[in-house]
């Protein structure tokens, strides 16, 4: 390519990844998004495949550092560790998430050699969905600012009850691979990459709006604790009574509501130390027709192990849900012991939680079944799919009191969108200071809490039953036809390879 020349394509590759962040919440302009991939695309035509894997990095850097700088924010502010380490751990993950799209530069220009629509229509969105899908899940991943989020309103929504977040990435890269299609291809080939283009999008707006559960019960009220307390506060002995007395409060004000929610870890101390505070709340709202289900860290004496978990109290006896997802440098750290010892003289947290088993069953409470995650546990779509089979609503409590006034709350508002729309069923979401919200079984918002305000937000949900074609098959099926997709490509070139021998 060069009609920019090789030293100004990166920059321009840069500014298009950090223009792409504008695409995710709270901004939400996907189509910038898409416009932003093709641009990508377009940096690799005529380049030679370690110039598009420069690009690719280049335009993973600015994706990341735009799109993720709260991670300083929580480091560094809340978390209370040097500003030198904050500035490595974000710079360490966005090199590393650069890099897949530097392996996708490099991989989709081997692949195809030449340009045309092979490359535009099938290789680079097949290795897009690829890329995406492994940054998520290797060396225990980052599934955050994937393509597909950006289109929680937009038109490509409907397919994501088909196949995930995974497929409606998969047609935002395809939708980016037919614009450039249409405008560098020849005639016919712009008349193919339109049809594409009209196919996919008319497909995912049928699809929209399209029942994939059915509602199995009446109506209920829910309410969600919003408790707000900074997290400079939350943890400060001098400061435990008011919190307890902040959320006592707040529950009597939710009574009434057949399930009231307190969001992760929502008191200041663990599930012993808190039982006889909570029974008194317990009694007092199974006295109203209340059940409550509340975030708690729980000390396992026997195994001396800390568990990061979700209690459900009903008229049943307590039951729990541990988070199996950690937080890397925030709820376990994959460090040696001689970094270990740094980190405790440099007063830094360093004691690991332990996550909860991988197979755990839906909460009985409020007479029905709810499946849970913990925090960011929500940003990966295959974690809830084992107990859709008996899940009625889903519950997802979170702490985003770490990230302040950042994107990363609207973020995972955006995420947690996608998951009750991929499951076909209500979302009750809690947080410490927002944005707790009731999601609809569409994706919608039936409800949304100010942000760093206490408070009680209350919605009437219904339960679902039914599984949409994604919670049956997973990511399984999108990925095999990506995979297929790129194995073709490499028979094709092979074999054109010996022809021309």
């Amino acid at each position: 390519m060069n009609l920019l020349g090789a030293r100004a394509t990166p920059w321009l590759a840069l500014a298009l990844g950090a223009a792409c962040s504008l695409s995710f919440a709270p901004a939400g302009l996907y189509l910038l998004g898409t416009a932003c991939i093709a641009g990508l695309f377009w940096t690799w035509e005529s380049a030679s495949a370690r110039r598009a894997a420069l690009y690719g990095f280049a335009w993973g850097v600015g994706l990341f550092l735009a799109g993720a700088y709260w991670i300083f924010t929580a480091v560094y502010v809340f978390g209370r560790a040097p500003a030198w380490l904050a500035l490595l751990l974000l710079l360490g993950l966005v090199a590393i998430m650069a890099a897949w799209y530097a392996l996708l530069g490099w991989a989709v220009v081997r692949l195809t050699p030449r340009s045309g629509p092979l490359r535009w229509l099938v290789v680079a969105p097949a290795a897009w969905v690829l890329v995406e899908w492994a940054r998520g899940w290797v060396l225990s991943g980052f599934p955050w600012l994937q393509a597909g989020y950006a289109h929680i309103d937009s038109p490509l929504s409907g397919l994501a009850p088909v196949g995930g977040v995974h497929l409606v990435g998969l047609a935002a890269a395809l939708t980016a691979g037919g614009v450039l299609a249409a405008i560098l291809g020849t005639a016919r080939q712009r008349a193919s990459a339109l049809l594409v283009l009209a196919v996919t999008w008319v497909v995912a707006a049928a699809l929209q709006g399209r029942a994939w559960t059915v509602v199995a019960g009446d109506a209920m009220e829910v309410a969600v604790v919003q408790g707000a307390v900074p997290q400079d506060l939350k943890w400060d002995a001098a400061h435990r009574r008011q919190t307890l007395e902040l959320y006592q409060g707040l529950n009597r004000e939710a009574l009434g509501a057949r399930l009231i929610v307190w969001p992760e870890a929502a008191l200041p101390m663990l599930a012993d130390q808190a039982m006889p505070f909570l029974t008194g709340v317990w009694r007092e709202s199974v006295r109203a027709g209340s059940h409550l289900m509340i975030g708690l860290l729980r000390y396992d004496a026997n195994q001396d192990q800390v568990y990061n978990g979700l209690i459900a109290l009903g008229d049943e006896d307590p039951a729990w849900y541990y988070k199996r997802r950690l937080v890397p440098f925030g709820e376990f750290f994959p460090v040696p012991a001689t970094v270990r010892r740094w980190m405790r003289l440099m007063s830094l947290a360093y004691s690991d939680l332990t996550p909860g088993p991988a197979s755990q069953p839906a909460l009985r409470v409020a007479g029905q079944r709810v499946g849970v995650t913990i925090c960011y546990e929500d940003a990966y779509g295959a974690e809830q799919l084992a107990v859709l089979d008996e899940a009625t609503l889903l519950v997802n409590v979170t702490n985003n009191a770490w990230f302040g006034d950042s994107n990363a709350p609207h973020q995972q508002l955006q995420m947690a969108r996608f998951r009750a729309l991929e499951a076909g069923r209500y979302l009750i979401r809690a947080t410490s200071n927002g944005i707790s919200a009731v999601i609809g079984p569409e994706g919608g918002l039936r409800a949304r809490a100010e942000q760093f305000v206490p408070l009680v937000l209350r919605a009437e949900v219904r339960p679902h039953t039914g599984l949409t074609p994604y919670a049956r098959v997973g990511n399984g099926p999108i990925l095999l036809l990506c995979l297929l997709g790129l194995m073709a490509t490499l028979f094709r070139s092979q074999l054109s390879r010996r022809r021309r021998l």
